[in-house]
């Protein structure tokens, strides 16, 4: 299993070893000893899957801190553009976003911190998407912010004609205004806040 900067601070792409023969394929999805080799120990509580078919974009959703999560997710079936907003006060990668291509066929994961917004699009036929939370749901923390925000100006890969978007998703404030309470300290995230 590789673990990979992003250039985000603190997100990570995770490459896991795969092993392929005439059988199929077998590889470690997760490994808390590995994760634990680089410094990164998470207690996950909670799995969630999703079905999109192409088009659909999900996002930009968060949870407020102390109900913040940090996530890892996968595709286990298609193809997904995957977006990450850093939302913590005082980061050196404050306000910028990134994108990366995850796929049933590289098996790649995005491992998200908490003071994340993240989100992604649907880039194939469907899309089966796979992600770990290190905390529960919470209805009253849940935040969002514009997909479209013309400021963040996020290349989802989908023709504005062809993407599905909630209508939760379509009003979501911008992220100038937004409401966020992460605030980045060295070494980590503070899940204090004002």
């Amino acid at each position: 299993m590789r673990i990979i900067e992003t250039g985000l601070k603190d997100a990570y792409i995770i490459e896991p070893k795969v092993f392929n023969d005439d059988r199929g394929y077998f590889f470690e999805s997760y490994s808390d000893k590995r994760f634990l080799e680089h410094d990164l120990q998470f207690n996950f509580v909670q799995d969630n899957e999703s079905k999109s078919g192409y088009g659909v974009i999900r996002g930009l959703h968060y949870q407020l801190a102390p109900y913040a999560q940090t996530k890892l997710v996968r595709v286990i079936y298609g193809t997904v553009y995957d977006v990450i907003l850093d939302l913590r006060k005082n980061s050196p990668t404050f306000g910028k976003w990134s994108g990366f291509e995850l796929t049933a066929e590289n098996k790649t994961q995005l491992l998200i911190p908490r003071g994340f917004a993240h989100g992604f699009s649907v880039l194939s036929e469907t899309a089966i998407f796979s992600y770990k939370c290190d905390n529960l749901y919470n209805t009253q923390a849940e935040r969002g912010i514009l997909y479209n925000d013309p400021a963040l100006n996020i290349d989802w890969k989908i023709p504005a004609e062809k993407a599905l978007v909630s209508v939760k998703d379509r009003v979501f404030p911008t992220f100038a205004e937004a409401e966020y309470n992460f605030i980045y300290a060295a070494g980590g995230l503070s899940d204090l806040h004002p």
